[in-house]
């Protein structure tokens, strides 16, 4: 029994121990590496939030303060797509439009109003 003991000690030890693990993350999408950006220049006098219409749905892509510009990104929108823009000054009162923008990899600039 005392030289049983040492060798399940040992067994005991080594299963104990931990194992090395390697965490990557997978591949990006071709949607996701070719992300469509938007550089908005907001004239109005208040803020206002843009959507990215796609197939009816609205999606909120950021807000962009009054008499300023911002870069925006596009998520989850295929590049090459068709969507329409909109922009809702915070207040509710206005909306901005442009239809038919097709989206694809590089930055589209828009005014509003």
């Amino acid at each position: 029994m005392r030289r049983l003991a040492p060798l399940v000690l040992l067994a005991l030890a080594a299963a104990c121990t931990g194992r090395q693990v390697e965490v990557r993350t997978g591949p990006e999408t071709a949607a996701v590496e070719s992300a469509a950006s938007l550089r908005v220049t907001n004239s109005a006098q208040q803020a206002v939030n843009v959507y990215v219409v796609t197939n009816g749905q609205e999606a909120f892509v950021g807000q962009v303060a009054a008499q300023s510009t911002q870069l925006l990104t596009v998520q989850g929108v295929p590049s090459g797509s068709s969507v329409t823009l909109r922009a809702r000054e915070v207040d509710g009162r206005r909306t901005y439009e442009r239809t038919n923008v097709a989206l694809a990899a590089g930055v589209f600039e828009w005014r509003v109003p």
